[in-house]
């Protein structure tokens, strides 16, 4: 989920009250066989939900486990490192951050202690440098500097692909060309034919475009033919049959393209697109009015100069 400083700021206002743990009821789920999915909630980033608002959770191998997405808050990531001792004792060997936005990465911190690899997309280390302290200074707005967290800078940088082993069962992780970001990272866990998709997936909640939207459709299709029986989206419930739970996504951000294409034939203009493109989908998805607009503008950039 792109994370944006106004939404932030008015988020902050509208949960007055101290800061406090992530609402009780999303506690970690065991959608496969040593894979573990604490499920976020849908909503923007509050006090209240201390930004526990993305899919995270991790996998527990022979001799060590791999945390996949740390939370959004550090709140956020020491309720899931609770949650992981609660279930094993074996140490923590990796940390995966799919991508760098904050709902993902920001409880990096309450995993500090167990010393794992942190691991991210290869271009990561440039959006810590344009984002990292903006995304910092926008969710301290929100939860308080202190119950912010941070993120990691990752240890290992993945350009193509990277082979976890946890002992007995191997991740294989792929970093992705651009498409919902330009860091977008999953993991297939072959042992149990599941594919952890971060944000590349959105189910319910309305998806947020923060990189290209042609790049996007191809990752999606690419990814369609991974032997993987079950998805776990960034966004939406814990796990979705895989390759049917993308579905949704792709004729909504195939449709943005192909109307303001039309648009862009008849000689429309942005603000015009912004208006009218992708309205028919307001009732499938979550959070459409917060999202639909920033989508359209950003993919009618994208598109004007083909």
């Amino acid at each position: 989920m792109v994370m944006r400083r106004d939404a932030l700021l008015l988020a902050l206002a509208a949960a007055a009250g101290p800061a406090r743990a992530a609402p009780a009821g999303h506690a970690v789920q065991e959608v496969a066989p040593g894979v573990w999915v604490r499920p976020g909630v849908h909503e923007e980033a509050t006090a209240a939900n201390q930004d526990a608002i993305a899919n995270i959770g991790f996998i527990i191998g022979r001799d060590a486990v791999a945390v996949l997405d740390p939370g959004g808050s550090l709140a956020d990531g020491q309720g899931l490192r609770a949650a992981l001792r609660a279930r094993t004792d074996l140490p923590v060997r990796y940390v995966v951050m799919t991508h760098l936005h904050p709902d993902h990465v920001f409880g990096a911190t309450a995993f500090a202690d167990d010393n794992p690899v942190f691991v991210g997309h290869a271009r990561m280390g440039g959006m810590l440098v344009q984002r990292g302290e903006f995304y910092r200074n926008a969710l301290a707005d929100v939860l308080g500097i202190e119950a912010a967290g941070d993120y990691a800078k990752p240890g290992l940088l993945v350009q193509d692909t990277a082979v976890l082993d946890l002992g007995g069962r191997v991740l294989q992780v792929r970093a992705h060309a651009t498409a919902h970001t330009d860091n977008d990272l999953s993991i297939l866990d072959a042992q149990t034919g599941t594919l952890w998709l971060g944000d590349l997936l959105f189910v319910n909640r309305v998806p947020a475009l923060d990189g290209s939207i042609l790049g996007w459709l191809r990752e999606t299709a690419a990814l369609r033919a991974t032997p993987a029986q079950r998805a776990v989206p960034g966004h939406g419930p814990a796990a979705v049959a895989w390759p049917d739970a993308a579905d949704a996504q792709e004729r909504y951000l195939g449709g943005i393209v192909r109307d303001i294409r039309a648009m862009l034939r008849r000689g429309g203009d942005i603000e015009t697109a912004v208006a009218e493109i992708g309205q028919a989908e307001r009732g499938n998805w979550l959070l459409f009015d917060e999202y639909n607009g920033r989508n359209v503008t950003a993919a009618f950039k994208e598109l004007e100069w083909e």
